[in-house]
This record gives structure tokens, C-alpha cells and sequence, in this order.
């Protein structure tokens, strides 16, 4: 009987222990849970960049659909962006409102600081166009063309923006024109510095559209302020405003190529994006390889989204093209 016994006791005793085990390493499991999670979430990737939105994504709803462009602001807030980039000619209606430019323009930006400040986005930088060509080989009309672009550089500074996106088109030979857009920036380029104002030149069709011409122009203006704002799109040297998407792109320049060129003067940069496909991607512009040339550079600043293709709404274009950055951006090494 006391044999019998300690058998007993023995088997509750060897329970006890499994049973021990097993909670035990239960709740080592349990503890484990929380550290598993955090590194999943230590995983995801803040992008490099702040996501700010191009006026020119909304261009059809401004001038054909009766959508105000003042506002703009409370749009790009909505849509979850963090700052916005005026487009100058979208204005053009508002600078009529009074007799005197000067009412007019003070009018508009007194609103448009208003606008910003009540949905809280920054504003980034104003695209000027229709102002003149500042590469223009005639010296009347380039001194006509700095002048009509300073009011901007005012503009931008009254806003906050840090700079202004400028044109350098002109007619001549490569070297001819590389001159004058020498001439014109540095001049353009010495008034801006006074107002703490930077002027960028988009690769925005003709020379411009060849990354190198344009690289060499910054590098002999040699100007802290004066630099480049890269459009993924605009490679195109035989169209107006160089979109590759045109079907009259004769001379295409590599967009690779080229947004690595400029990205050392870089102080904004424009995600164009035309339709997308079934993937939700560019067939034209693989968007990862782009980032990964912008970040390499060392590019931290806003990325403006700007849509221009037809298979989409503005809206959902504007959407899809954020949400392909993001989607980019965290496949980058």
C-alpha cells in the first residue's frame, strides 16, 4: 500500500511539473507576443520626402469645370497633402480684378496666405509662366522678362514660399541660348537672394529638356540660389513643354539620365505621372528607380505630385499618383 502511494504521489508530482512547463512557456510565448509586434512596425519606412501637390493637377477643374482657385489650399489639405505649389497663369483672372496690378496682386495673396494658414499646409513655391522667356537673345526683352518676374519673387516671399520655378527658353544655337540663360538667372537670381527667394528652372521642354545643357547652365550661374526643380516627365527636346507623352516627342532625352543630372541643384522636385495602368504604375516612368536616383542624391525636401493624364479624374489621378510615391518609396534600399 505505501508502494501504491508513492506511485500516486509520484504521478501528481510529474503533473504538476508538465503542467508548470507548459504555463510557463505559455507565457514566454505571451511576453514574446509584444516584441514581435514592434518589430514589425519598426519595419515600415517613413518616406525620405514630404508630399506637396502641383496646382497643374487641378487645371481642368480651374479653368473648365468653375472650381475658384483660391480654393486650392483647402483641396490639397483633404487629400492629405503637407504643402502646396501655386501655378502663376491659374491666377491671371484674379490679377484683372482691379485696375492697379499692384491692388490686385496684394488682394490675391493676402486671401491666398489666409487660405494656407486655415488649412494648415505650407506653401512651397509658385510656378511662374507667361512672364517671358528669360534665355530670350534679345536684351530689351529679357530685361522686360526679369522685371515682370520679380512681382513673383515678392509673391513668394510674402507667402513663405522658398522659391519660384522659372522658364529658361530661348531661340539660338545651344551655346547662344546657355549665354543668355546665364544672364538672365544671374540677374533674376541676384534680386531673389535679397529677398531670401530661390529660382528654379524646370526641364521644361527645348534645352531645357536635356539634362546635361541645363546642368552646365547651373554650374556657370554658380548661385546659391539658383537651381533646378526636376520633373520625372518633362525629357522631351522637340515638344512645347517636353512632356514624353506627347506623340510628337521626336527627341526623347533619358529621364534617368537627366533627373540624376539636375538632382545636384536640386531644391524641389516634380512627380509627373500620366495614365496608369492595371498595376496602378507609369508605364512610362518606373517610379522606384526615379526615387531611389532622388534619395541617392541626398534630396530630403518636398516632392510635388502633378497629374496629368486622361484615364483618370483628377482627383483619383492625384490619389493614385501619391499613392504610388509612397508604394515607391518603401521598396528603396
Amino acid at each position: 500500500m505505501k508502494k501504491a502511494n508513492i506511485m500516486v504521489k509520484g504521478s501528481y508530482l510529474l503533473m504538476a511539473i508538465l503542467m508548470f512547463t507548459f504555463f510557463s512557456c505559455g507565457n514566454k510565448q505571451k511576453e514574446a507576443t509584444p516584441d514581435v509586434v514592434n518589430e514589425e512596425v519598426e519595419e515600415v519606412k517613413e518616406p525620405f520626402f514630404k508630399l506637396s501637390l502641383a496646382q497643374w493637377s487641378l487645371h481642368n477643374a480651374i479653368q473648365e469645370e468653375g472650381m475658384s482657385p483660391y480654393d486650392f489650399a483647402q483641396k490639397a489639405s483633404e487629400l492629405g497633402f503637407e504643402g502646396i505649389e501655386y501655378v502663376s497663369q491659374l491666377y491671371t483672372d484674379e490679377l484683372k480684378k482691379d485696375a492697379d496690378p499692384k491692388v490686385a496682386m496684394d488682394m490675391m495673396l493676402k486671401i491666398l496666405k489666409e487660405k494656407s494658414e486655415t488649412y494648415n499646409v505650407t506653401n512651397v513655391l509658385i510656378m511662374v509662366d507667361e512672364e517671358g522667356d528669360l534665355a530670350t537673345l534679345n536684351e530689351e526683352e529679357q530685361a522686360q522678362t526679369i522685371e515682370n518676374h520679380k512681382k513673383w519673387v515678392d509673391a513668394a516671399k510674402f507667402l513663405g514660399c522658398h522659391s519660384i520655378r522659372v522658364n529658361a527658353h530661348g531661340v539660338g544655337t545651344a551655346e547662344e541660348v546657355a549665354e543668355a540663360a546665364v544672364k538672365g538667372l544671374t540677374a533674376l537670381s541676384t534680386y531673389a537672394a535679397t529677398q531670401g527667394i530661390n529660382v528654379l528652372v524646370e526641364n521644361h521642354g527645348e534645352y531645357t529638356s536635356n539634362g546635361q545643357w541645363l546642368a552646365e547652365v547651373m554650374a556657370r550661374v554658380n548661385m546659391p540660389n539658383c537651381g533646378t526643380l526636376p520633373d520625372f516627365g518633362n525629357f522631351c527636346m522637340t515638344e512645347g513643354y517636353g512632356s514624353i507623352n506627347s506623340e510628337e516627342c521626336e527627341d526623347p532625352y533619358d529621364i534617368y539620365k537627366g533627373v540624376g543630372e539636375l538632382m545636384p541643384y536640386a531644391k524641389a522636385v516634380s512627380a509627373k505621372s500620366y495614365d496608369f495602368d492595371e498595376n496602378g504604375k507609369q508605364p512610362k516612368i518606373d517610379y522606384t528607380k526615379m526615387l531611389q536616383i532622388v534619395k541617392d542624391a541626398g534630396y530630403k525636401g518636398f516632392i510635388g505630385v502633378e497629374y496629368e493624364g486622361e484615364n483618370l479624374s483628377e482627383i483619383d489621378g492625384i490619389n493614385a499618383t501619391k499613392k504610388l510615391l509612397l508604394d515607391s518609396a518603401a521598396k528603396l534600399k
